[in-house]
């Protein structure tokens, strides 16, 4: 493992909802990094490590235009020394998304850019098979999700010391499972009573749930808790009400959360991934399922002015890549 983030990341209760009894935590995992943080930090950490010790020259990774996990990938596989590459897949057009790919490329990501999910496995071990060491969809392996067992245990180390209750429910972005399957495990081995609610962020949502239960099964037992299937399918549910048309649309509750999330917290969210997660963590409130709901907050808040310093402009970009920021009218 390479230590990258700064930790433990801080809890912060959201003050003025309407609601005496219940309570709304956050987990300001948006701090792991000064530079570029986010959830990201805690899987790369053992990513890179692994990497470094297999002497890796060169990553790939795989995800849509306007990636986190590429953009960090990118950002802290260059502070290692090694070259990074990715496949882009298309995503609906934002500028949050625009920013994110031109800040990637900015850091030397050499981008191979396909038209669909389909075409990513071919793009994909034809790079590998040119010598590129292979990092998962999100890092969400059972060694990236490694990094949220050490997570969970951190906030149960918080619970401990009383700065925070411990909560019912923790509600995160559910993308490729290794967030969510990660605290999972770790509140499993915790003891804890906590469950996880992984908010679906793209289709088809079995698929997702899937993902998260196996990498959370496999990753509790990496951390020596036992896991039963039946086990973990209690403590790690998903809710795709949030999903809307689907991965990078936004929607009206999500834009209503970020709303709230500024005004009540003082955070940003994203309409991809923290947007439907904050929205699904108010509902939890609202329906008064959990006296007591945890958000995990997964979006860097750094502020991207420095990584976009020396990147391209839109219409310097190639025009391959950037045809993958779609219109919302052509997906």
């Amino acid at each position: 493992m390479i230590p990258i983030g700064r930790y433990p990341t801080a809890v912060q209760r959201v003050e003025g909802l309407p609601s005496a009894r219940n309570e709304l935590w956050i987990k300001r995992d948006d701090r792991t990094h000064e530079v570029y943080g986010g959830n990201k930090v805690r899987k790369l950490e053992w990513l890179l490590g692994d990497a470094r010790d297999r002497g890796v020259r060169r990553l790939v990774t795989v995800g849509a235009a306007g990636s986190h996990h590429v953009l960090a990938t990118a950002y802290f596989g260059r502070q290692e020394g090694l070259e990074v590459e990715a496949v882009l897949v298309p995503q609906p057009r934002t500028p949050h998304a625009l920013e994110v790919l031109r800040a990637s490329l900015a850091l030397g990501l050499r981008p191979f850019p396909v038209q669909s999910w389909a075409a990513v496995p071919f793009a994909l071990a034809r790079r590998v098979a040119s010598g590129s060491h292979l990092i998962t969809l999100g890092g969400s392996s059972v060694l990236g999700s490694m990094g949220y067992v050490a997570a969970a245990r951190e906030l149960a180390e918080q619970v401990r010391r009383g700065e925070l209750p411990e909560p019912e429910v923790c509600v995160v972005a559910l993308g490729s499972g290794g967030t969510a399957g990660g605290l999972a495990a770790g509140f499993q081995a915790e003891g804890m009573k906590t469950r996880v609610v992984g908010v679906c962020v793209s289709a088809p949502p079995w698929a997702l749930r899937l993902s998260a239960l196996r990498l959370g099964r496999a990753s509790a037992r990496r951390a020596g808790a036992r896991a039963p299937m039946a086990a973990m399918r209690d403590r790690l549910r998903m809710d795709a009400r949030f999903l809307g048309r689907g991965y990078g649309h936004a929607t009206p509750e999500g834009v209503a959360a970020t709303r709230l999330a500024r005004e009540h917290a003082g955070i940003d969210l994203d309409p991809t991934y923290t947007a439907k997660a904050f929205a699904a963590a108010l509902w939890q409130i609202r329906a008064r399922r959990a006296e007591h709901v945890l958000y995990w907050h997964t979006l860097s808040s750094a502020p991207m002015g420095p990584l976009l310093a020396q990147a391209p402009r839109e219409e310097e970009l190639d025009e391959r890549v950037r045809a993958l920021l779609l219109l919302s009218d052509e997906m």
